[in-house]
């Protein structure tokens, strides 16, 4: 049996511990966890993303364009290697020739031939520029003249894996000899459809001057080491640590056993603050909670005082949800209170403001009500949604105003709300009843406008996270949907639209409905409790 490792461009992004568990024939059998709807998600739609770009492109370059046909991975790698001998001018869905002395294989969106060989193309749906100056780019179109020219309004955004992954085909194109070894350059179509930017893989745009190449080639390496140790029953070159990545992993069932039973320190202080304390000789929880954070010899942590991190691990051991980090716990709250929740299909727009009103009265009926769009998103009627839902909270603060009463608004971490705020305000900007983006900073940067996670975290630690599903049910919320939760939301909403060619589903609409109600009860129940002295019951981390 072979035990030849041949790894594609995404290792060198990817958690060391998910590399070797990938190749482990150990595990081959282990259950893994469901996949993650909202990666799922993205990648439905960034494979209509580069269709759609695709398309376009065959219909301008006609004859010119050459697209590797559907099938089996070694018959389209022959596919591919045909046209490339050939000399075929534009080849799309391009599997590479394998490098196994490399250990490379892969597949590439674009290959563009130039005088001296081919240069590969990425075409991803996300940003690859800002505005500025500087860029190297060239229309759509343009694709073939490899390079482009200096762009006098557009500058690069950092996108890292981009490189990396244009770095893994320039090699494979290289160890198969048909690279363009004159040049460099190669480029990203990004989620503007209209533009390829150029990226020079030769040149030293990273830290410590090293260029795209060396950044891959060293990444790359190390990867390698770590797969082939795991296929060839070697010592393991990677251990299990709880990183932010660990969130969306499909290994993270396996992780996590093991780390529980080692009871790992990194299940409360991740990342490299897990690292510090495990140089420091602390490796497990236990040792954690028995720090005293005023030792000198303590090692400083980057993510969170060192008191923080001894309260949270003896938080875990007590297995408690929450501690407070103050004895005292309070919440601003006002005469008239009004809690947010938005609902977003991925980058597409915000189809749902749902509202709960309560406090005194301003000649509104109080309680729950949505504002929703259920055209398929993107959609000009998300821009009347928007609308009313702005028209009905400014006409909710006027009221208050005018009755001499307090207001507030509340929201569970505000970065989402607040980026559709700005993004409808701008996008709809004219339109009847769009406040001007002024406006909507002004709110946001008020008093009125209150991030609810934000008091949360100053004002407890929370050993198994701060989401909300996590935090209300210790004020005794509970959602009535069992499954209720932002990755299932975004399938919910494909079938309550009927985003797929099917009928729009109603039961789904009143599914997303009740969903976004509860999350807006459940901050209002969150922060009653909050300033109640029922939260005196919550343990002091002074006294455990």
């Amino acid at each position: 049996m072979t035990t030849t490792v041949l790894l594609e461009s995404g290792v060198v992004s990817r958690c060391r511990r998910r590399v070797h568990l990938e190749h482990d024939p150990d595990l081959r059998e282990a259950r893994r966890g469901a996949p993650d709807p909202t990666a799922e998600l993205r990648k439905a739609d960034a494979a209509a993303h580069r269709r759609a770009i695709a398309d376009r492109l065959a219909a301008h370059f006609g004859a010119d364009w050459f697209e590797v046909p559907p099938g089996r991975g070694a018959e389209r790698e022959a596919a591919t290697t045909a046209a490339l001998t050939e000399g075929r001018r534009l080849i799309w869905g391009a599997q590479l020739p394998r490098d196994p002395d490399g250990g490379r294989r892969g597949s590439i969106d674009l290959l563009v031939r130039t005088a001296g060989g081919y240069v590969p193309v990425l075409v991803v749906r996300h940003k690859v520029h800002d505005p500025g100056v500087g860029a190297r780019t060239s229309p759509l179109f343009g694709v073939v003249d490899v390079g482009g020219g200096t762009d006098a309004k557009r500058k690069v955004r950092p996108q890292p894996r981009d490189q990396l992954r244009l770095a893994h085909a320039r090699l494979l194109l290289g160890a198969a000899g048909y690279a363009d070894e004159r040049t460099g350059h190669a480029g990203v179509v990004g989620m503007d459809g209209d533009t390829v930017l150029w990226h020079d893989l030769h040149a030293p745009t990273w830290p410590g001057g090293r260029t795209a190449l060396a950044e891959y080639e060293s990444r790359f390496a190390d990867r390698l080491a770590v797969a082939t140790a795991a296929a060839t029953g070697g010592e393991p070159l990677a251990q299990p640590s709880r990183i932010v990545e660990c969130r969306s992993c499909p290994w993270w069932a396996v992780c996590d056993r093991q780390l529980v039973q080692a009871r790992d320190v990194s299940l409360v202080v991740r990342g490299e603050d897990a690292g510090l304390l495990r140089t420091a000789g602390v490796r497990t929880v236990d040792e954690l909670a028995v720090l005293d954070p005023e030792d000198r010899e303590a090692p400083p942590l980057v993510g969170m005082p060192m008191a923080d991190a001894v309260g949270l691990a003896k938080a875990w051991l007590a297995d408690l949800t929450l501690v407070r980090r103050h004895r005292e716990v309070a919440v601003p709250r006002a005469d008239v209170e009004v809690d947010v929740d938005m609902e977003s299909f991925g980058d597409a727009g915000a189809y749902m403001w749902g509202t709960l009103l309560s406090g005194a009265d301003v000649g509104q009926a109080p309680g729950y009500r949505a504002f929703v769009s259920w055209d398929p998103l993107p959609t000009d009627d998300e821009a009347r949604s928007f609308a009313e839902f702005w028209q009905w909270l400014d006409g909710v603060r006027a009221a208050a105003a005018e009755r001499g009463l307090t207001f507030r608004a509340y929201c569970y971490n505000e970065l989402a709300e607040n980026r559709w705020l700005l993004a409808s305000a701008k996008r709809f900007a004219g339109r009847p009843g769009i406040p001007t983006r002024r406006r909507v900073l002004d709110f946001i940067e008020s008093d009125q406008w209150f991030d609810l996670f934000g008091s949360v975290r100053d004002s407890f630690l929370c050993s198994h996270g701060k989401g909300l599903k996590t935090i209300a049910p210790v004020a005794g919320f509970s959602w009535r949907d069992p499954e209720a939760g932002g990755e299932n939301s975004m399938r919910w909403y494909r079938d309550a639209v009927g985003m797929d060619g099917t009928e729009p589903d109603l039961p789904q609409r009143t599914r997303l409905l009740e969903y976004n109600e509860d999350d807006v009860r459940a901050t209002a129940v969150l922060r009653s409790w909050m300033s109640s002295p029922a939260v005196g019951e919550i343990p002091y981390v002074g006294d455990i």
